[in-house]
């Protein structure tokens, strides 16, 4: 069995400290094969707030695949954000934005949608769907395709839209021909697991939108709690992601919907 944990937006600086205690010991407890951190580990690009989400991930000690959000480039410093725009998210997780994670079970790929010259806008590039789309091709048949953006490719809500990832349409058409299972995404902390359709997939196997909330920070909206997903494979042709939500009453994560998916091969 394959279990992996998607947690987003958690942006340190703004964090609620009795939920992340509750989501170290969600992670623990849970022990999955890999975490997938989709963009915005912090508030404002600060060195302190790289910091505090640099000792979030290393004392749950599981494998970790991160990418940067918009709020992880610096908005107010406008030297820092021209000349050395990742300079701090560097310094605590590394100079490879795009990372990729690989065993027998799962494929996972790093996509870097920032683009310092916007605030909020994420785009992918030609090169980018191209590059992603080699390797999903090169992964063997059985392995969980996965590939992590920040700003969604699909959005529930009109006043989401312009949060979507631009040129998305060209990326979900060509991943979705090259294999890939699911496209995880955080940026508007809302979560939900959606079919995509695109030209040439199977409907009754399509590629799925899978989007996080926010997992720690006091930055929820409308009323939705902070939570997390764990995409469970049980199965060689499916897989489940469930959503944990945070319990305020209980001071702990809890298990809640649950959404089935098939997988392609």
């Amino acid at each position: 069995m394959s279990l992996i944990v998607q947690i987003s937006d958690p942006h340190f600086g703004t964090e609620r400290p009795d939920v992340v205690n509750a989501l170290h010991e969600a992670i623990v407890s849970l022990s999955p094969r890999l975490v997938i951190l989709s963009g915005d580990l912090t508030q404002r690009a600060r060195r302190s707030q790289f910091a505090a989400a640099r000792r979030f991930v290393d004392a749950y000690a599981r494998p970790t695949l991160v990418i940067p959000g918009n709020h992880d480039v610096p908005l107010f410093n406008v030297f820092a954000r021209v000349l050395d725009p990742f300079g701090n998210y560097a310094r605590a997780f590394g100079r490879d934005l795009e990372p990729m994670f690989e065993d027998d079970e799962v494929l996972a790929i790093g996509v870097n949608t920032v683009r310092p010259s916007r605030h909020k806008n994420g785009e992918v590039s030609d090169a980018q769907i191209e590059r992603v789309s080699t390797q999903l091709r090169h992964a063997r048949d059985h392995r969980l395709r996965i590939v992590v953006t920040h700003q969604p490719v699909h959005v529930i809500r009109e006043k989401d839209v312009a949060n979507l990832l631009i040129n998305r349409e060209r990326a979900v058409a060509a991943w979705a021909e090259a294999g890939a299972h699911l496209v995880l995404g955080g940026h508007i902390h809302l979560p939900y697991v959606r079919p995509l359709s695109a030209g040439g997939q199977d409907p009754a196997r399509p590629l799925w939108s899978v989007q996080a909330g926010t997992a720690v920070s006091r930055r929820i909206r409308e009323g939705i709690s902070n939570s997390f997903h764990a995409i469970r494979r049980d199965r060689a042709d499916e897989c489940t992601v469930e959503q944990w939500d945070y319990d305020e009453a209980a001071m702990r994560f809890k298990a809640g919907g649950r959404t089935s998916i098939p997988l392609r091969h």
